[in-house]
C-alpha cells in the first residue's frame, strides 16, 4: 500500500566504520560502500549547517549567509512523534491500539538517529528535477547528502521510513530498499507484530528491538574519538539483562552487518547486570569484554547488531 505523501527525503549510503560526511561529495551509481548496497547520489548544490532536527523526515537548517529555512525530505515518510500516527499508512501494521502505540515509538527512534548523524553537522542539499522546490507549509523539498551518501535513503534502507509515493527520479531504488526492509522486519516494520516488540532505549540514538529474555542493548559507541581504528576501545556495545533471572550468555554472539562475529564465553548477567563489548584488547571480566579486533567493527554511518544464542537463534537484532 503507497501512500501519496507531501514530504520528501535525502538519500544515505552506509559507509566505513571511521567515515564522516561532506556536504557535496558523490557516489557513482551502482556501486557498493561497505557491502552495503548504494544508491546515486545526487550532486549537492547548496552547502548548509542543520540546527534542529523536528523529527525524522523534517529538519531545520540554516545557510552560510545565516538566514534558515525548514527541509522536508524527498521520498521518505517516518512515524510521527507530535501527533498520532494512523497505522493504515503502514503496510502490515495493525490498526490497533498496539500499533499505533509501536509506530510512535519507531518514530521516536527515526527522530534519534536524525539528530545523531545530522543534527550540527554540514551537509549538502540536492533537489529532484521531477519535484517542485518547495511542498506545503512552504518547506524545501531536498535530498540530504554527507560524506558522499544520501540519508534519505538510509532511513527507508534500514527501516526508520517508509517511501512517500511520488514522482521523484529514485522512487524505484527507494520501494526496492523498502521491500527488504519490511521482508527483514527492520525498524517500523517490525511493528506488523506489535505484540513482540518491547521498547528499549538506546543511548547512542537507535531503534525498537526486540528483547525475549530479558537482554537489551543499552548503549551502542559506534564513532570513536579521532581515527576508529586507531582508538578500537572507544568503540563498544552495551548489553544490559533487564529480566528478573540471570542470564547465560555463555556461547551467545554479537555480529555486525557483515559477518564479523564475537562470542560470549562464560557469563552471566545478573537482572540488571551489564557486559560491554569493546573492539579492542584488554583483560576480560564479568562486565568488560574485548574483541581483540586490529580494525574497527561497527560502521559510524549505521550497521546492524544481531545477538544470537547458543544454539544460533536471533533474539536481538537492532539497526541504528
Amino acid at each position: 500500500m503507497r501512500w501519496p505523501v507531501f514530504g520528501f527525503v535525502v538519500v544515505l549510503v552506509v559507509a566505513a566504520g571511521c567515515s564522516g560526511f561532506a556536504g557535496s561529495s558523490s557516489q557513482p551509481t551502482g556501486t557498493a560502500v561497505d557491502g552495503q548496497s548504494a544508491v546515486d547520489v545526487p550532486h549537492a548544490t547548496v552547502t548548509v549547517t542543520v540546527t534542529a532536527v523536528v523529527d525524522g523526515d523534517t529538519i531545520q537548517i540554516a545557510y552560510e549567509n545565516g538566514t534558515g529555512d525548514t527541509i522536508r525530505l524527498v521520498g521518505v515518510d517516518t512515524p510521527e512523534v507530535h501527533t498520532e500516527t494512523d497505522p493504515a499508512e503502514f503496510e502490515g501494521v495493525p490498526e490497533t491500539d498496539a500499533g499505533a502505540s509501536c509506530l510512535r515509538g519507531a518514530g521516536t527512534n527515526a527522530s534519534a538517529l536524525a539528530k545523531q548523524r545530522l543534527l550540527g553537522e554540514t551537509v549538502g542539499l540536492a533537489f529532484d528535477p521531477n519535484l517542485d522546490r518547495r511542498g506545503y507549509y512552504d518547506r524545501l523539498l531536498a535530498y540530504v547528502v554527507r560524506d558522499g551518501t544520501l540519508f534519505n535513503y538510509r532511513l527507508v534502507e534500514t527501516g526508520h521510513a517508509r517511501v512517500y509515493d511520488s514522482e521523484f527520479t529514485r522512487a524505484e531504488r527507494f520501494y526496492t530498499a523498502e521491500d527488504d526492509a519490511r521482508s527483514d522486519r527492520r525498524g517500523l516494520w517490525r511493528c506488523t507484530n506489535p505484540s513482540a516488540v518491547t521498547r528499549t532505549a538506546i543511548a547512542d540514538g537507535g531503534t525498537i528491538t526486540e528483547s525475549p529474555g530479558g537482554l537489551a542493548i543499552a548503549e551502542i559507541h559506534s564513532d570513536a574519538a579521532g581515527n576508529d581504528n586507531e582508538n578500537l576501545n572507544d568503540e563498544y556495545l552495551t548489553l544490559t539483562n533487564t529480566g528478573d533471572e540471570p542470564l547465560d550468555l555463555s556461547g551467545w554472539t554479537v555480529s555486525d552487518a557483515v559477518g564479523h562475529r564475537y562470542t560470549f564465553a562464560s557469563l552471566t548477567l545478573v537482572p540488571n547486570g551489564s557486559v560491554t563489548l569493546y573492539t579492542g584488547r584488554g583483560i576480560d571480566s564479568g562486565t568488560e569484554r574485548y574483541w581483540g579486533r586490529n580494525g574497527a567493527v561497527w560502521n559510524n554511518d549505521g550497521d546492524t547488531v544481531s545477538v544470537r544464542n547458543a544454539s544460533g537463534e536471533t533474539v536481538l537484532r537492532q539497526s541504528y
